[in-house]
């Protein structure tokens, strides 16, 4: 009996480890349904994954900008909704200058347990462009880490063009 328990308990646990192994997933959605309390006048929605199934791993991220040629980093809060792993994010930055969103969701501790989106905003405050910097590990694909040198050029660029 004592051995059908130990081989049942190091069964769970394999299997534990087993679907706890691998990186996790970031999406962005947007725009918000405007229709669900939750979310409404939400900028955008984040969706958190573990491979293919929604998890409510801890979300962070900031805002980077650039206002009136000084950077500026604003912490952002980010509220969960009804959905699991689904959170909204609200402005929370400046209306004036531009602006880039890097936010990240996080599974554990360690390198390659947290996966980030870039999101680029346009003159307006809306989503530009999302991008989710991975690299190729054997046959698949999994978060790199954000160089926040890409992102102030990123920045700088789009001040310059913004201003002609």
């Amino acid at each position: 009996m004592r051995s059908l328990r130990f081989f049942a308990l190091s069964s769970l646990l394999a299997a534990t480890a087993f679907a706890t192994s691998g990186p996790p997933w970031i999406s962005i959605e947007y725009p918000a349904n405007p229709y669900d309390a939750a979310s409404r006048d939400a900028v955008l929605l984040v969706h958190a994954f573990h491979h293919g199934t929604p998890v409510g791993f801890p979300v962070s991220g900031t805002a980077e900008g650039l206002v009136a040629g000084a950077r500026r980093t604003v912490s952002l809060e980010f509220k969960s909704t009804s959905r699991p792993g689904v959170y909204a994010l609200h402005k929370q930055w400046a209306s004036d200058g531009v602006w880039t969103l890097v936010i990240g969701a996080t599974q554990g501790q360690g390198e390659g347990n947290t996966v980030y989106a870039i999101v680029e905003l346009n003159a307006n405050g809306k989503v530009a462009s999302v991008d989710v910097p991975t690299k190729r590990q054997g046959q698949w694909l999994v978060p790199a880490a954000v160089v926040m040198k890409d992102v102030e050029d990123g920045l700088a660029s789009r001040a310059r063009l913004a201003s002609r």
